[in-house]
Parts: structure tokens; C-alpha cells; sequence
């Protein structure tokens, strides 16, 4: 059930402890690709696993403001604080728990969340009256994992397949003149460059005419099956010996 579509008898109604929370971002994505790309990927990747998945969800409305200062000097980035974006997390967690809904998926779209979500999902699990954890849909699709850039080939294949009016095709050969090969500068194994504008100038990471709406729509596929298989180990995962059950 989309709790955003939803009025609240319906909601009291539905038998599930489950939930998903979308996380996204609001930041660059190359000339070519919307400023919302993490947050549509996001989007699409729950509400097209919830239906794969054999059982109710509660799906909560997408947030669509991330950890994303590192795309500061592109036009249109918006970001928050990790502790911000931390706290905004757990305060949803914790809405979704008191209405029942304490088992909950946040399916991430963005890079930059990653770290935040493990540590605020670890949070809510050790010392609220809720189960989480996150998943990253990029991470869950096989192969295609390792051509992970920024508005590259998977988020344009992606973005093709759910919403292909949302790509600037006419500006897709200058995002690819224009793309970085690699996240960053390394050197011994460490990253000199903070920000995505000190190696990638037009903000693009990998090439984005590297696939097309076929491979966009395995891509969402594989990351459905995947977010159905984890919600299923998540429903019926015995939670008794966890610290905030006993």
C-alpha cells in the first residue's frame, strides 16, 4: 500500500508489520539527467519489488533530499547534514514503528547515503522499537554492479526504461565528452578529491550511451527480485534476541 496515496483507515487496516522508506537525492546528474534521478531510481526499484514480493508493504513516500554536498557546485544540489540526514531517517523509522509498520526496508538510490544508512539503521535496530536496514539498489544487480559511475550507464539505462522523456538525449554525447572514467583521484589508495566537480567537469562518471531501455528495465528486474527476496528474510527474520525486544 502506497501510504502516500493511502487514506488513514486504510492504513490502520493493512495486516503487515513491513514497511519500505525510498531514499533518494536531489543533486546533479550530468547535463542529461534530472536533478531527481536517486530518488525516481529509488522510487521505482520499491514499488516494483513490493509487487514482486508475495505479501502486504507499507511503502512509505520517498525522501528526496540526501547526503550530497559533494555535488555542491552543480546547479540545483540540494543537500543536509549527515547528522540531519541521519536523524530524518530514524524519525520516519520510528513514525512507521509506532503505526505498526517496525520492520522496515529503506531502499537507497544514492551513493552518498550509504554510510549514513547503515549507521542509522543500526541505530534504530539497537535501541528503538524497529527492525532496519538499508539496500542500494545499484549494489543488487549482478554484473551490472561494476558500471555503477554517476549518470552513467546504469542511472541512464534506468532512467530510460521507467521515465525516457526525463533524458536529454540531444546531450548525451556531451555528457559523454565530458565524463570522468573513475570515481576520483587515487593516489596509495586514497582519494585526493572531495567534491565530484575536482575530476568530473560536467558532473557524469562512467559513459551513459552504454545502454539503453532493454537493459534499464533487467536493471530494475534484478533489482526488484533482489529488494523481494531481502523483504521476505526481513518479515519472517526471528526478531526476540534482538536488544529492543527483549
Amino acid at each position: 500500500m502506497n501510504l502516500e496515496r493511502a487514506a488513514w483507515p486504510d492504513a490502520a487496516d493493512l495486516d503487515t508489520d513491513l514497511a519500505v522508506l525510498p531514499v533518494g537525492s536531489t543533486e546533479q546528474h550530468g547535463p542529461h539527467a534530472p536533478l531527481g534521478t536517486d530518488t525516481l531510481a529509488a522510487t521505482a526499484v520499491a514499488e516494483t519489488g513490493v509487487e514482486a514480493f508475495d505479501g502486504d508493504v507499507a511503502v512509505a513516500p520517498a525522501l528526496p533530499v540526501g547526503v550530497a554536498e559533494e555535488h555542491r557546485h552543480f546547479a540545483g544540489t540540494l543537500w543536509l547534514e549527515p547528522d540531519t540526514f541521519r536523524a530524518t531517517v530514524r524519525d520516519c523509522v520510528r513514525s512507521l514503528a509506532h503505526h505498526g509498520f517496525d520492520r522496515v526496508v529503506v531502499v537507497n538510490g544514492h551513493g552518498g547515503n550509504v554510510d549514513a544508512l547503515t549507521e542509522v539503521t543500526a541505530e534504530s535496530s539497537r535501541h528503538d522499537d524497529a527492525y532496519a536496514v538499508a539496500f542500494t539498489w545499484f549494489e543488487a544487480v549482478g554484473e551490472h554492479s561494476a558500471d555503477m559511475g554517476h549518470a552513467g550507464p546504469l542511472e541512464t539505462s534506468l532512467l530510460r526504461a521507467i521515465d525516457p522523456d526525463l533524458v536529454r538525449e540531444d546531450r548525451v554525447e556531451e555528457a559523454r565528452d565530458g565524463a570522468a572514467d573513475g570515481w576520483g583521484e587515487w593516489v596509495s589508495h586514497t582519494n585526493l578529491a572531495h567534491d565530484s566537480a575536482d575530476f568530473a567537469d560536467n558532473g557524469v562518471v562512467g559513459d551513459p550511451a552504454d545502454g539503453d531501455a532493454a537493459r534499464g528495465e533487467e536493471l530494475l528486474e534484478l533489482a526488484a527480485e533482489s529488494l523481494a527476496r531481502l523483504l521476505a528474510a526481513v518479515e519472517s527474520r526471528d526478531l526476540t534476541e534482538s536488544s529492543h525486544r527483549e
